[in-house]
């Protein structure tokens, strides 16, 4: 598994096309995820330090977890299957128990960016998602 952070999020209003690009973190391979304007405007509301009034949905998931005495420890994307990225939101609860909750990389991100998780990637997917890119 390798590490990645958020590298930039390209939001276009006009098309349905948002993409969600992660880099290696020691390194330079990215990994773009196409995602839907809800999740990247989540993402980049949380990044840029916007507090809504009242709880987003990941905002309101973030704190229930919370609320239930657990962290998210980390999230991965483990998956690519026709063209469509797969993740997992690991848990850890205050027992010290591991959970693991099947998630879209698009919530999954999102809810990272909200409790500083760090984001790793399969390297299988990573090798994919390259094969893929270069195909297009």
């Amino acid at each position: 598994m390798l590490e990645m952070e958020l590298n930039k999020i390209v939001i276009d209003e006009k098309r349905h096309d948002q993409l969600v690009v992660l880099k290696e973190k020691d390194g330079e391979r990215l990994l773009p995820i196409v995602i839907g304007l809800h999740e990247a405007s989540a993402i980049k509301l949380k990044i840029s330090g916007f507090i809504p009034p009242r709880p987003l949905t990941h905002d309101l998931l973030h704190s229930a977890i919370a609320n239930l005495e657990a962290s998210i420890e980390k999230i991965v994307i483990d998956k690519l299957e026709e063209n469509t990225f797969h993740a997992k939101i690991v848990i850890k609860t205050n027992s010290g128990e591991t959970k693991v909750i099947d998630a879209r990389p698009s919530d999954s991100i999102a809810l990272a960016v909200r409790s500083h998780a760090p984001i790793f990637v399969e390297d299988s997917v990573l090798k994919q998602s390259e094969m893929f890119n270069k195909n297009i």
